[in-house]
């Protein structure tokens, strides 16, 4: 017996060393935006359905100033991955005032219908009513500050000299500007778009673009693309609003390994209907919308091959 006890401890600890140990989830570092925004809204219930669905990954989610910083940290291997809103990334891979990115697509994630929320009993009903008045654009790193820049310009108008603008620390500052009157509109893109929920919330309502500036727009700046924010998408919108907007996307490093852009790509799929009940705006999140939103030399590698293995 007293043999027998040593030699039974030696092959428990023999056992325990041969076994191996679980392996640590990999850490993915995704930079969003300020706070107030729809891009921190996103990214925090993304980052959460991924590391729910897929516990080999540990998403983690860090505020920045917006898609422009983004683009620049990705670049220089900062994180791993970053939201960017449609226009900064149109501007980035063309290399538009600067050399083209080598950085890659891993998801189209929603829509970005661009409109102006105004308080419910403003005399603005078309854009031209806003020209000289006081309007918030937003953080000057945002993507949809850069998209007003655009369509503004379609409509033969300079952002920054047409109108009294106020650009702000973080998105999440522009909605009391509108309900306080201190600004007469505040301008953002989305459904479900925080700084528009707030503002609606209390008695707002929307100044869209006339099918003829729809039209003028798209055509001067083909990236751009006519979309609707159908009515009730808000609380008290009433009416179908014509938009002008952009896709807007999850990017990566270069360099990021094929195994976790799958992974990503794969957890955001399976964890789809989830993330669709966290945030409604999220339903826009699929393949099929990856692979039409993207050129399929911007997609990752690591994507392309998930959206093979599901017939895209």
């Amino acid at each position: 017996m007293r043999l027998i006890l040593p030699i039974l401890t030696v092959m428990v600890w023999a056992s325990i060393a041969a076994t191996p140990a679980l392996a640590e989830p990999t850490p993915v570092s995704l930079a969003t935006a300020t706070p107030g925004g729809g891009f921190m809204l996103y990214g925090d219930n993304a980052a959460a359905v991924i590391n729910e669905t897929d516990p080999t990954l540990k998403v983690e989610t860090q505020n920045t100033k917006g898609s422009l910083e983004n683009i620049g940290l990705l670049e220089e291997g900062k994180f791993d991955l970053a939201l960017v809103q449609g226009v900064a990334a149109h501007e980035a891979f063309a290399g538009i005032g600067r050399p083209p990115v080598k950085l890659k697509v891993i998801a189209a994630i929603y829509s970005s219908p661009g409109m102006f929320v105004v308080k419910d009993a403003s005399a603005a009903r078309f854009v031209r009513d806003l020209v000289g008045q006081p309007v918030a654009w937003g953080t000057r790193t945002s993507g949809l500050t850069l998209m007003a820049r655009y369509i503004m310009d379609g409509l033969g108008l300079d952002r920054d000299k047409d109108f009294k603008g106020t650009f702000l620390q973080k998105a999440g500052d522009g909605p009391p500007l509108v309900i306080d009157g201190k600004v007469g509109a505040f301008w953002g893109a989305g459904i479900g778009w925080p700084g528009f929920t707030r503002v609606m919330k209390t008695g707002g309502r929307f100044v869209g673009f006339t099918p003829e500036e729809v039209e003028k727009v798209t055509s001067k700046h083909d990236f751009l693309k006519a979309m609707t924010v159908p009515a009730g998408s808000y609380a008290g919108q009433k009416d179908d609003v014509n938009s002008i907007g952009v896709w807007s996307f999850i990017l990566s490093r270069p360099d990021l390994p094929d195994e976790v852009a799958y992974k990503v790509a794969r957890a955001l799929h399976t964890g789809h209907d989830a993330l669709v009940t966290r945030l409604p705006q999220a339903r826009e999140t699929t393949l099929q919308n990856t692979k039409t939103s993207s050129d399929a030399s911007r997609i990752h590698p690591g994507v392309l091959k998930f959206l093979k293995e599901n017939g895209l």
